[in-house]
């Protein structure tokens, strides 16, 4: 009970759980805001407990602060990886840039390509990725949820701020 516990990437907190099953309580606006809403049973979700201090982190930092859902555009075998394209909703492009990194779904990925014009993100998921998530069920329309990187966002509204006033 109290813990902190990302489903599909947006930090929850346990509520209730017996032996196959965990409950959590969801606001009105993390409903509005995320992919949970989405959710029927049965459906897989990818879970990750909170980082603990003094363990590994295996990737970047993601806090499941979940700022909106992305629309699939592309989703596509190239090789042995597959080519995922995503669409950024509103002004949030100027957050991302080439070899940044963006939470989707819980997962940190690498930005690979950009297109602030149209506001899509390109990544390659590799054979790893798909085989310990859910993204081997994604479909060109899906949506997911995706997570800025605080650092970046904190600089890029600092700077914004900063020079609107001169």
């Amino acid at each position: 009970m109290g813990a902190s516990v990302a489903i599909n990437g947006t930090c929850l907190t346990v509520t209730k759980f017996t032996e196959d099953r965990v409950s959590f309580d969801i606001s009105d606006f993390t409903a509005d805001s995320t992919t949970l809403k989405l959710l029927r049973v049965e459906d897989e979700v990818n879970v990750e407990r909170s980082h603990q201090m003094n363990q590994e982190n295996g990737g970047h930092s993601l806090y499941g602060h979940v700022e909106g859902v992305a629309e699939v555009i592309e989703f596509m075998p190239t090789g042995e990886t597959y080519r995922l394209v995503i669409r950024i909703p509103e002004d949030n492009i100027k957050y991302f840039f080439l070899k940044g990194f963006i939470g989707l779904h819980g997962c940190s990925l690498t930005i690979n390509a950009i297109d602030e014009e149209n506001r899509t993100l390109a990544l390659n998921l590799i054979p790893e990725t798909l085989r310990i998530t859910n993204f081997d069920k994604i479909k060109v329309g899906d949506f997911l949820n995706y997570e800025i990187d605080q650092m970046t966002r904190t600089i890029v509204d600092t700077l914004s701020r900063t020079l609107s006033k001169k």
